[in-house]
């Protein structure tokens, strides 16, 4: 009896820990992604490595695509490091993007993602550096949208159970780095 409860110990700690190491990433395991020159931000999920990246996406000339301003790439880190655009479907019902113009002169766009249509973000061009930005309201304040980390625990492939959002934020006047936790 204790040899069999034993092995129904040893047998639940090594299917768990070899389950976990699948399921259950620290913010430490992520790659570093600060090779895209052109990165607006990023999203990456608890249940692996791989990361969506949303990037300018410019013409040949440098002017913005005002037709297509944010280009959407998946790199598959758990793999070949391969860096492809998202699928129909990614696109579609998880990571694509409705963009519409805010003020065609300036060339800004207000936008939310298929998936989560309460939140607004705009792609802005920024009057200090120049540069474009995405800008999160955050209080009714804006702020330098970094990454969006999802949290998921469950569920199934079409319908993951996601536990909360995490916004990391940059606060222009002063460089903060703001944390927004947002539970489903």
């Amino acid at each position: 009896m204790i040899l069999k409860n034993l092995k129904n110990i040893i047998s639940f700690t090594i299917i768990t820990l070899f389950f976990s190491q699948f399921t259950v990433l620290n913010n430490d395991d992520y790659p570093s992604l600060t090779k895209f020159k052109d990165m607006l931000f990023f999203i990456q999920r608890s249940i692996n490595k791989n990361a969506v990246i949303y990037e300018l996406n410019e013409l040949k000339s440098g002017e913005l695509n005002e037709l297509e301003p944010i280009k959407i790439n998946w790199i598959n880190y758990e793999t070949d490091k391969s860096i492809e655009p998202l699928n129909y479907i990614q696109l579609a019902f998880a990571y694509g993007l409705n963009l519409k113009i805010l003020n065609k002169e300036k060339k800004s766009y207000y936008f939310n993602f298929v998936s989560f249509k309460k939140k607004i973000l705009y792609l802005i061009k920024s009057n200090i550096d120049k540069k474009y930005h995405v800008y999160y309201n955050l209080n009714n304040k804006m702020f330098i949208l970094q990454k969006i980390h999802i949290q998921i625990e469950g569920g199934t492939f079409w319908v993951p159970k996601v536990k909360y959002l995490e916004i990391f934020l940059n606060n222009t006047s002063n460089n903060e780095k703001i944390t927004e936790k947002i539970i489903p």
